[in-house]
């Protein structure tokens, strides 16, 4: 009875704490379709998390009319997707390097690159600026390709800088150690070299930390704010989040924001659940290697 009494206890709190984390998420979806006014009169009861009263689609065909949300949402999609491939290739040849490659010094580096780790983005965001305003462009204008100096404005500035990432390198170098490094042996006793064991070996068994790493580099790139902020001018470069701050000037309308706010939130929760089970592999086995 005892035994039963803390099974049940249990799943009573995993439903509590999954409500704790849903319920300001079903609050969103549902307000998001919701007039303003509802939206506020329905707060004081349960009413805020069920779809009832007038419901429409008016909050969703809004967005679009207020704010260019069809290109924004593009753009996020473009930067993150580019920024995820990049880093899984740079991040896993580094680790692959640190990790199974024998070669003086290597350790002092792993120790650099995870000591970068302790250091806000925000101390290093204005040199940055100035770093990538320094770099030459091949800009295009017709038929006649020149180079410039400047990323400031351009798709590349809020990729190329995000592509290295210590925790990706960290992350890789963890869980590539727990793949046999007699593997690595028997490989190069029949000709292979590194790059083709990194490749055709390593990287096939490495399919749940590619997951892994895929969601923590898409999170960041799809939620940034404040560096577009900073070196994005043209709003049709501009991702989604700096989006939401169009809807706080002049009149606010709490169900555009609610209906914005679910459009850009689905791509993420529909990644996670895709990736659900490699993820929590991943850092289960990254885990006991330890």
């Amino acid at each position: 009875m005892t035994a039963f009494l803390k099974h049940l206890g249990g799943h009573a709190g995993r439903v509590v704490l999954a409500l704790v984390f849903a319920l300001p998420l079903v609050f969103m979806l549902v307000s998001s379709f919701k007039p303003d006014d509802q939206i506020f009169g329905d707060l004081g009861s349960l009413r805020a998390f069920l779809p009832v009263g007038a419901v429409s689609l008016d909050n969703y065909t809004g967005v679009f009319e207020r704010v260019p949300a069809a290109q924004f949402l593009l753009n996020s999609v473009i930067i993150s997707s580019v920024t995820v491939a990049l880093g899984v290739i740079v991040n896993s040849m580094a680790a692959f390097a640190l990790s199974r490659m024998r070669w003086p010094g290597r350790k002092v580096v792993l120790t650099a690159v995870i000591a970068t780790l302790i250091v806000p983005f925000e101390t290093f965001a204005l040199p940055l600026v100035w770093w990538v305003n320094q770099l030459p462009l091949l800009r295009v204008n017709g038929f006649h390709p020149e180079w410039t100096t400047g990323w400031m404005d351009t798709y590349q500035v809020q990729i190329v800088p995000f592509v290295a990432n210590a925790f990706s390198i960290f992350f890789f170098h963890q869980y590539f150690r727990s793949v046999p490094k007699e593997i690595d042996e028997a490989a190069i006793m029949d000709g292979a070299g590194w790059f083709t064991i990194y490749r055709r070996i390593v990287m096939p068994l490495s399919g749940p930390a590619v997951a892994t790493v895929a969601i923590l580099t898409f999170l960041p790139a799809w939620n940034s704010y404040l560096w577009p902020l900073m070196v994005v001018q043209s709003e049709e470069l501009r991702p989604v989040m700096v989006g939401i701050s169009y809807f706080f000037q002049l009149n606010v309308g709490w169900g555009q924001i609610m209906a914005y706010s679910s459009m850009i939130t689905v791509p993420i929760l529909a990644l996670f659940m895709a990736f659900q089970r490699s993820f929590v592999n991943s850092i289960a086995s990254t885990g006991v290697k330890g």
